[in-house]
């Protein structure tokens, strides 16, 4: 725990420095779910505030053990080794969070998809060792994939896999539901103002930096080609946002570059768009849809924001002449962000 008179300069997306206002900062950081959450408050303003938030990081610990594919012993591998044999009952949290998901894919028209795991594989990403798979693997792989594959009975809370080779993956959801979790247990325990983030590409953020009755707090954006470069600023205020990038988990085969965000719509590594940032009610939903946004590009994306004006996104993407980047906004105002550099 430290207090600072500014945000430190972090990557992409990034807490703002916001020297220009005058406030300290308490913030409290633990490492989870492969990167480091942090949870900020303005010094000296909530009496109990680092206790809230110290256990609002152990309830994310917890939240890991449970949600992880990396652990034999966490719920969702105990889901995964018997759904396909056997209905699974499931903690009601989780099940709630599962049920999200798929709603979340259905709208998506799957370019969402808690089951995209085992193309995550053939790939080489999920131990981060990316190859190009040959084509029976990817056809076997795309046959486990999808939300249909899944049967939820509501009554009993329980969850079925209606084919062998299914499994759940909550990496493009799990770190935004950790936020939501973390803010219930935050303002519980009468805390207004505070922002989490988990590995600087999921943020929450609740009441306002400093003493100001309005406001929020304020976020940069990276250039997603030159991630030490802030491209843009929004506020957030009782909202959550999200990126979602290819920037530092990739290989090359034959002069091609291929990301880790695969399409589960068709198995291969979505391009098109160099990061998509998603601004949203809760951490789960921005989280999910920024990865949904960066596969489905600029056209769907704008038209999913027009049908969905509680949800606002930051495209951003090669230019025409591939020297420069451009920013497509979706569903925000200039009150929600600002450019800073070019």
């Amino acid at each position: 725990m430290h207090a600072s008179d500014a945000a430190p300069v972090l990557g992409s997306p990034r807490p703002a420095s916001l020297a220009n206002q005058e406030s300290y900062l308490v913030q409290l950081s633990r490492p989870a779910m492969a990167c480091r959450f942090e949870i900020t408050l303005n010094a000296g303003q909530h009496e109990d505030g680092s206790e809230a938030a110290l256990t609002a990081l152990d309830m994310i610990e917890e939240l890991e053990s449970q949600l992880t594919v990396y652990r034999d012993s966490s719920e969702v591998a105990h889901i995964n080794h018997w759904a396909a044999e056997t209905p699974v009952k499931v903690e009601p949290r989780l099940f709630a969070l599962l049920r999200v998901a798929m709603l979340l894919s259905q709208a998506t028209g799957g370019a969402f998809d808690i089951t995209s795991g085992p193309l995550t594989k053939i790939w080489g990403f999920y131990r981060r060792n990316g190859s190009i798979p040959a084509a029976c693997e990817l056809q076997t792989a795309m046959q486990d994939v999808g939300s249909h594959h899944l049967a939820f009975d509501e009554a009993a809370q329980s969850i079925h896999f209606l084919r062998r080779g299914v499994e759940l993956n909550l990496g493009a959801i799990g770190k935004g539901y950790a936020l939501d979790r973390a803010a219930e247990t935050m303002l519980a325990a009468g805390i207004e103002n505070f922002l989490i983030h988990g590995g600087q590409s999921s943020v929450l953020a609740r009441g306002a930096r400093g003493l100001s009755a309005s406001g929020g707090w304020s976020v940069g954006i990276g250039h997603p080609l030159n991630p030490e470069r802030r491209l843009a600023e929004v506020w957030l205020r009782d909202r959550a946002l999200a990126t979602s990038g290819a920037s530092h988990q990739y290989f090359r085969h034959q002069g091609k570059r291929y990301g880790h965000i695969l399409d589960p719509r068709t198995g291969w590594p979505a391009e098109g768009v160099l990061s998509s940032t998603v601004l949203a009610p809760t951490a789960a939903q921005a989280d999910a849809l920024s990865t949904a946004f960066y596969a489905l590009g600029v056209s769907a994306t704008q038209d999913w924001c027009r049908e969905h004006p509680e949800v606002g996104a930051l495209l951003i993407h090669p230019s025409g002449d591939r020297s420069s980047v451009e920013i497509t906004v979706c569903g925000l105002t200039d009150a929600d962000w600002r450019l800073t550099a070019y």
